[in-house]
């Protein structure tokens, strides 16, 4: 094994045994319980970049504030809900999150917001006025989605019952852009459920530049069958029933439609956006983005196998498209990686990110799709584009080009000249620049360090204050007992090169022999070995090192962050490597020396639940004991477009789906094994652990099943966190 240290994890590792026995251990009800929040951080949220005068505005305790950008005072409070009362009555509202609007005049305040999935909520939205301090409700019809002003911040643009409105804030006058709308038949302007999940988008309409014209999504999911959960807590349990088209089934038929807003509550011409194949009507439009001209919109299709995306643009006032480029792969076109697309405001030429060269990149193409230049290039990742300053030409990006491990800032010329890295730390940065490219956010963490959030002044890098240290964290840390992560790396099946980190106690003794609980997702593009602050299981960690036990997490051949060829190695065949790899490095972690070779356990949640459950399996003789939490055991019962991008369609490609599924391997469970579902979970549905339990007990195995009402994917709310933690450990004390 070799180990990749760092100044930081050294400084941290200078604890000694005597200043830790001083030190308080991390218990469950510090993590999920009564102390719950001890070892929360805080940050810089709800920042607004303005455009006049150097200032930007931030949201705290109830209050927008507007703060000089250099000088840091606050200068100004825009909003207080302690003191704005609702026009004509004297209701306050609760500050929950806001817009403002492009001439800074107004703010579109959001509260009440009730969630409906992963990305999506419906809310109250309030339009406060910054020079008469009325505060009025922007429609009295009902909650409404995806609230969102018009560049001219003369409109505000919703979705509420399926159907797009539009409402004129001068005239108070509400338009109803279309009336189709209908529960499980056809949605405009927002997504369905599997485009929210599995192309991370919600709200599916755009505003032109001009504020002349909206364009939106249409789906029509009428196809497409439903999934039936029942609600439970009734006399009689309640059927909630939604569209979840599963792998080889029926997807929504999706248009493109534009709409004039002609104002005074006329609503406008309509075109349909020519996007359809004439040899493929099954595709997918997970994108739309109108460019620098208010009659020119920009649409992303991809093919059913999403192993072909063309980047369309669509003449507004008459729907035709053409065109512009094509990517194409051998296994899979990741939208993620080609979802970088800026559009120079000289109308000229765009960015757009490829992995045509195995690695994820930016180029340079004219507006007709001709490659006019690479920006970046190498064998590391172009993780995204932050903004391009077209006034000094230059573009600012993410990279792992120090390691997959860590984000850092650069800048580069458009020209792919004058490389520069910004950022200092080794870690993990994100960043968030004001619309002139003169400052930004810095939010830094590494393992040891909770975020720091920091005032800069580009291109140079010049620190002009912190905002935010997390100084009250870092000093309620100094009273636990806390064990940092140690990076190493170690060898897939295949020798593959792998990194993984490591969880001592702190009264480690090299001469002794502990017990092993591996952590795995392992699932494509994701990473769960990154030098950043945790804030998901960490401390759990802590509690289950105290209690003796080493903790390591490996990621394996399919994940993120290392190029293409290292993450589509899993393609068609999902699961197979990866367990291969997760039981190559239990059997190497049994020949360290202060390992204990029975004794070494795995534990996941979703795509890791279904990798613990193949490594219960698959690698019966290899672990000891195994929890699955919502794990997916057969990808048959997956949504299309998550697995047919990996896996292909069921009907092409069966033994992808079979060979690999728990389901086909139950008779080899052999150790002790907790399988944990919620049964509201929308995502990886509960009939998964039915049927994995159901093929267990045909095969004859003992094991230990428990189930959360009408507790989602996260399993969270109230009580629930601290009883299943609670739950995981005693299991991992008595059979580990």
């Amino acid at each position: 094994m070799k180990y990749i240290g760092s100044l930081l994890a050294l400084l941290f590792l200078t604890h000694t045994l005597a200043t830790a026995q001083m030190q308080r251990a991390v218990t469950l009800d510090d993590v999920w319980g009564r102390n719950a929040g001890v070892f929360t951080q805080r940050t810089v949220e709800g920042v607004n970049w303005m455009k006049t005068g150097g200032f930007y505005t931030t949201q705290n305790d109830g209050r927008i504030v507007k703060f000089n950008i250099t000088t840091g005072q606050s200068v100004d409070t825009l909003f207080d809900q302690r003191t704005a009362v609702v026009a004509g009555g004297s209701q306050h509202i609760n500050l929950e999150g806001y817009q403002l609007s492009a001439d800074e005049r107004k703010l579109l305040i959001t509260t009440d917001d009730e969630p409906i999935y992963r990305r999506s909520s419906r809310a109250q939205f309030y339009v406060y006025d910054l020079q008469s301090g009325q505060l009025t409700l922007l429609s009295k019809g009902g909650k409404q989605l995806y609230a969102t002003f018009s560049p001219d911040g003369k409109l505000v643009a919703f979705v509420r019952d399926n159907n797009l409105f539009v409402v004129d804030l001068a005239t108070k006058q509400e338009t109803q852009l279309t009336t189709d709308g209908k529960q499980n038949a056809i949605i405009n302007g927002a997504a369905d459920w599997v485009y929210e999940e599995e192309f991370t988008m919600s709200r599916a309409f755009e505003w032109s530049p001009d504020s002349r014209r909206i364009a939106w999504i249409r789906f029509d999911e009428s196809r497409v069958p439903e999934y039936n959960m029942q609600l439970w807590g009734n006399l009689y349990p309640i059927d909630y029933r939604f569209k979840y088209p599963k792998a080889g089934e029926a997807n929504s038929t999706v248009t493109v439609w534009i709409a004039d807003v002609a104002g005074k509550g006329q609503t406008g011409k309509k075109v349909q956006a020519q996007t359809g194949l004439s040899t493929d009507t099954d595709i997918y439009l997970p994108r739309i983005q109108w460019t620098q001209n208010p009659n020119l919109l920009s649409v992303r299709r991809l093919n059913r196998l999403q192993n072909r995306l063309d980047l369309l643009h669509i003449n507004a006032a008459t729907g035709q498209s053409t065109t512009i480029l094509t990517e194409t792969s051998p296994t899979y076109v990741d939208l993620e990686f080609t979802d970088d697309l800026t559009y120079l405001r000289d109308g000229k030429a765009f960015v757009w990110s490829s992995e045509r060269s195995g690695f994820k990149h930016l180029y340079l193409h004219d507006m007709s799709g001709k490659l006019i230049r690479p920006i970046t290039s190498g064998e590391f990742e172009a993780i995204n584009i932050l903004g391009v300053d077209e006034k000094n030409q230059a573009v600012y990006y993410l990279s792992t080009e120090d390691s997959p491990l860590e984000r850092q800032l650069y800048r580069i010329g458009l020209d792919g000249r004058n490389k520069t890295r910004l950022t200092k730390q080794p870690g993990t940065y994100s960043i968030k620049f004001n619309p002139d490219f003169t400052y930004y956010l810095e939010y830094y963490t590494s393992t040891t360090t909770p975020t720091v959030v920091t005032l800069r002044k580009a291109p140079t890098a010049e620190q002009l204050r912190v905002l935010e240290t997390n100084s009250g964290l870092t000093g309620r840390l100094r009273q636990y007992a806390i064990s940092p992560k140690r990076f190493f790396t170690t060898k897939a099946a295949d020798g593959t090169p792998l990194n993984g980190f490591e969880i001592r106690p702190l009264s480690f003794d090299s001469t002794k022999k502990y017990p092993v609980l591996m952590f795995v997702y392992g699932g494509p593009g994701s990473q769960t070995v990154e030098n950043d602050w945790d804030t998901r299981d960490f401390f759990w960690y802590q509690v289950l090192a105290d209690k003796g036990y080493v903790i390591v997490s490996v990621d394996n051949r399919g994940t993120g962050a290392r190029g293409t060829t290292f993450r589509t190695q899993t393609y068609a065949q999902l699961g197979k490597l990866e367990t291969q790899d997760q039981i190559a490095v239990a059997q190497t972690l049994k020949t360290w020396p202060y390992v204990d070779p029975n004794r070494v356990g795995i534990w996941g949640w979703s795509y890791g639940g279904y990798m613990t459950a193949l490594c219960m399996t698959l690698g019966a003789d290899t672990f000891k004991m195994g929890i699955s939490v919502a794990p997916v055991t057969t990808w048959r019962f997956y949504d299309t477009i998550y697995t047919e991008r990996y896996l292909k369609r069921p009907q092409e490609n069966p033994l992808g789906y079979d060979e690999n599924s728990p389901l086909t391997h139950a008779a080899k469970l052999r150790g002790p094994y907790l399988l944990i579902h919620g049964t509201g979970d929308d995502n990886v549905h509960f009939q998964n652990s039915v049927m994995f339990e159901d093929a267990l007990i045909r095969s004859g195995k003992q094991f230990q099943s428990f189930y959360y009402p009408n507790r989602n994917h996260g399993i969270s709310g109230g009580n629930t966190r601290l009883h299943l933690y609670q739950m995981m450990t005693n299991f991992i004390e008595k059979n580990l």
